[in-house]
């Protein structure tokens, strides 16, 4: 708390100053500047291949006004580095609304930031958002989008919504691609005619440099950065819905009995509040919504189970994700959670074919799995399954195995705690979600084949 106050002192102002954007031979390029005075200056940067454009009826005026959007919540990883009281837009006007909804979304996606770091603020304490620039007028467009953009990250979600979607007219969508999305997307039948890949410079170096020296550092919001990227993605490519693949699991806070979520641009709450923003500020009839939102992880794990051809391609490690070759590091709660919520269905050689190892028998890995289960304060900070269906994958296993020679972390949950075999939850159909008739019947379709 000290550090942070020290520095929103020093740093009273953050200035997100403009942006640009443009058509070169062979990309479009969107460019940003942001500002703390005093201290540095940044330029991120997205870029997509012109190829992926279809749309012929490009409106430049509403290009313009979805690139400033897009700035909006980008400026989030800059801003956390000081967390300046105040926040400057000269690069466009926002309106009373959109203040409040954005001021909403930077202090409940630096939740995990805030707790981590030991700061204990208000949200209209935290930051206060002025504009310089005047109200002018968005034209805004006669769209006709057809068709699916599917978000892909590599992981088992994504997965199952390319099955589920996979004869529909879809493209996926990738951002700073790695081999293991790729991967996935051929696998699923898609290649790079169908696949939109985007760059997102996010000056990482500069971002690192400042960490090393002692700034603030911690988790922001990045599904919602790729919800904002991914209407400009939708938009070029003439797409009427972009398809997310996050699970009702998502919406349960990591810090028990609080409202801090890891995963907060994940839960329904965020997709709500987005879909209230494109419907009043975009107006395209671009519809956004998430596939599985209706799914606990563990029935998106049933499903993911009867598709072999992505096992040894799909990859969740987010520590693994960070190496140029990315794999299953072995040591996170990432990776224990989704070993535990695959191995009812998958236990134990296609399991240890994948991981490479017997997870349940890693005594290191009892603290973690403690976590996962709920026997600690909170969960762990990654995007994980709830405490009751990680429960439930686990006594379901020690079901099906001989109880006298059960592996190291099955056993010591065996022998410390009662068999959890509620289904509520986590077998049944969560109707909380924005999914159409439509889709809703696709979905449904997979559970009862599965």
């Amino acid at each position: 708390m000290d550090k942070f106050l020290e520095l929103r002192n020093k740093y009273p102002e953050f200035i997100y100053d403009s942006y640009t954007y443009f058509f070169n031979e062979n990309e479009f390029i969107a460019e940003f500047k942001f500002i703390i005075p005093g201290l540095q200056e940044f330029n991120p940067s997205i870029k997509i291949d012109k190829k992926y454009i279809k749309n012929n009826n490009i409106n430049d005026n509403f290009l313009s006004y979805l690139v400033f959007n897009i700035g909006l919540v980008e400026m989030v990883s800059f801003y956390k580095v000081v967390c300046s009281p105040k926040i400057i837009v000269n690069a466009g006007y926002v309106n009373q609304d959109q203040i409040n909804w954005f001021k909403k979304l930077i202090y409940n996606g630096l939740g995990e930031f805030l707790y981590k770091n030991n700061i204990n603020i208000s949200t209209d304490d935290l930051l206060n958002i002025t504009c310089t620039k005047e109200e002018s007028t968005i034209d805004y467009p006669i769209y006709n989008g057809v068709g699916n953009l599917i978000a892909v990250g590599g992981g088992k979600d994504s997965c199952v919504s390319l099955e589920i979607l996979k004869n529909e007219d879809n493209t996926c969508y990738v951002i700073n691609p790695k081999d293991v999305q790729i991967n996935c997307c051929v696998a699923a039948g898609y290649n790079d005619e169908k696949v939109i890949f985007v760059t997102r410079n996010f000056e990482r170096e500069k971002l690192v440099d400042l960490n090393n020296k002692g700034f603030l550092n911690g988790h922001i919001p990045i599904s919602a950065v790729i919800a904002f990227i991914s209407y400009l993605c939708a938009y070029l490519s003439n797409r009427k819905n972009i398809i997310l693949s996050n699970e009702s699991s998502a919406n349960q806070s990591t810090v028990i009995g609080s409202n801090i979520n890891h995963q907060y641009s994940k839960t329904i709450e965020f997709e709500n509040d987005f879909r209230y923003y494109i419907n009043n500020y975009f107006k395209t009839g671009i519809n956004y919504f998430s596939l599985l939102r209706g799914l606990s992880e563990y029935q998106i794990a049933c499903i993911f189970s009867k598709y072999d051809k992505y096992f040894s391609i799909f990859k969740s490690c987010n520590l693994g994700s960070k190496e140029s070759n990315w794999n299953w590091c072995c040591n996170c709660p990432k990776c224990l959670f989704v070993y535990m919520i695959l191995s009812p269905n998958l236990y134990k050689e296609k399991l240890v074919n994948i991981f490479g190892q017997d997870l349940y028998e890693r005594e290191d890995l009892l603290e973690t799995f403690k976590e996962i289960i709920g026997e600690s304060e909170t969960k762990p900070f990654e995007c994980v399954g709830t405490i009751e269906e990680a429960k439930f994958a686990v006594s379901t296993l020690i079901n099906k195995l001989d109880k006298d020679n059960l592996p190291y972390l099955l056993k010591y949950y065996y022998e410390h705690y009662e068999l959890y075999l509620n289904e509520d939850g986590i077998l049944t159909y969560n109707n909380k979600n924005n999914i159409d008739e439509y889709f809703n019947k696709l979905v449904m379709e997979e559970l009862k084949n599965d």
